[in-house]
């Protein structure tokens, strides 16, 4: 399932983005002691009692003025709410309530969402009792905070916690291979599904940012279960300047979250950039399985060698996914799409696989007498055993003597090892570490 989206509203200069580095655990947004710092909306991740949730942080909204940039930050304010599951307005404690809160009190009330209201800038005892003036916003969860200190945000976050959606919700079958399209604008995403497909289910343009939203396509081949979606594209935050493309952003991340596998599209003709590494990271961190998907290879100007160079320049620059195989494909002219679905089905299978314990605690045993572990200032990492925990991706937990004694070249080789003996094609592996109780 998706994470929820908890979008930061209010006036300029009431501490939104300073709650948001806070939240975030470091300092992402700008944080100046001047109003309209924050332009542009600015994504995180954050965690409370083991719900994890995106963070939206917004420029401070202005009204009565007919300016440019305050339009714009206005409309980006109201993106953020429409994708947002709750609200946190943030308004502040020493300005009591001004004209601009019931401004922003009156915007919200129409989005239907829950709204948390948190009285800022409480940071003493004399400033407690100025929240109270805040209930007549209309809100009912009123919530005095020092962002400064941290005062008062596990409240705060205990409030927006309940209001979130349950972990349960599921949309499809588990035995469904959920699959996204994930790059840059215009490499070709919606152009692959409908290759995929055979047949026309999402608009096709040779503009960029055609696609806003995410569309689930259920279909069915040679028995198996899918969903394509076909996202949004992400575009490098310092570049993206038409609102409503910095709203498919967390669209897109969204339904990396809730996919199996990642076809990861990067344009055969324009070459790999910076973003796409990006991109791929998300998939990465997300734990999904992927395919890189070389498309438009139909226009490549190449000889015998340009495929082999082209994936050795893939391995150079994506070095922390080894483990991803490459297609070059080319949706126009159908060129190698038939080798997807069965790609997608295997490394599906990859990362759902179970090895068994004792199976894997052989392969674990074999690697540590091929090559020990190195020993530090007399004192030696130790493996003792192993279980698999997790699938989706294969997770791994080693029971280990200190796992302050681990580097991190042995862990990798010890990764290395289970990738010969099980292969764990497309797909991530986790190996985590817990101390052996004695």
């Amino acid at each position: 399932m998706s994470l929820p989206v908890v979008a930061i509203v209010g006036r300029p200069n009431v501490g939104k983005s300073t709650i948001f580095n806070r939240l975030a655990g470091e300092r992402i947004a700008i944080v100046e002691d001047q109003p309209g710092i924050t332009r542009d909306r600015i994504y995180t991740r954050s965690e409370w009692n083991g719900r994890e949730f995106h963070l939206i942080d917004t420029g401070g909204l202005e009204f009565g003025e007919k300016d440019e940039i305050l339009e714009h930050i206005k409309n980006q304010v109201e993106l953020a709410l429409e994708e947002a599951d709750v609200i946190l307005f943030v308004t502040n404690a020493r300005d009591s309530v001004t004209p601009a809160d019931e401004e922003v009190a009156r915007l919200l009330y129409r989005t239907k969402k829950p709204v948390v209201v948190a009285v800022n800038k409480v940071d003493s005892h004399k400033h407690a009792d100025e929240m109270y003036d805040f209930y007549r916003l209309g809100f009912e969860q009123v919530i005095a905070i020092s962002a400064l200190h941290g005062t008062g945000t596990g409240d705060m976050l205990d409030a927006l916690v309940d209001y979130f959606p349950e972990k349960d919700e599921e949309e499809y079958d588990e035995d469904t291979i959920r699959v996204s399209l994930i790059g840059r604008p215009n490499v070709g995403k919606s152009s692959l599904v409908n290759a995929i497909l055979g047949e026309e289910r999402v608009i096709v343009s040779p503009v960029a940012g055609t696609t806003r939203d995410a569309i689930d396509t259920p279909f069915e081949h040679m028995g198996q279960s899918f969903v394509l979606v076909d996202t949004a594209g992400l575009r490098k935050r310092g570049k993206v300047y038409e609102t409503v493309e910095k709203y498919s952003v967390i669209r897109a991340l969204k339904s990396i979250e809730r996919s199996d596998v990642c076809l990861i599209v990067i344009d055969g003709e324009r070459g790999i950039a910076e973003q796409d590494k990006r991109i791929a990271g998300y998939a990465h961190e997300a734990g999904c399985a992927c395919i890189f998907v070389v498309n438009k290879w139909d226009i490549v100007e190449k000889d015998d060698k340009t495929m082999n160079l082209f994936q050795e320049k893939i391995r150079k620059e994506f070095q922390f996914m080894p483990y991803a195989p490459i297609l070059f494909v080319s949706a126009k002219t159908t060129q190698r799409i038939h080798r997807i679905l069965p790609m997608v089905t295997e490394v599906a299978e990859h990362h759902a696989l179970r090895i068994a314990t004792s199976v894997l605690n052989q392969v674990i045993s074999d690697a540590i007498a091929t090559t020990p572990p190195p020993s530090d200032k007399g004192k030696r990492f130790r493996i003792y055993y192993a279980t698999q925990v997790g699938v989706k991706p294969p997770t791994i937990l080693l029971f280990v003597n200190d796992p302050e004694l681990a580097h991190f070249s042995y862990i990798r080789y010890i990764e290395n090892q289970l990738r010969a003996a099980f292969q764990f094609f497309g797909t991530p592996i986790r190996l985590r570490l817990r101390k052996k109780n004695a």
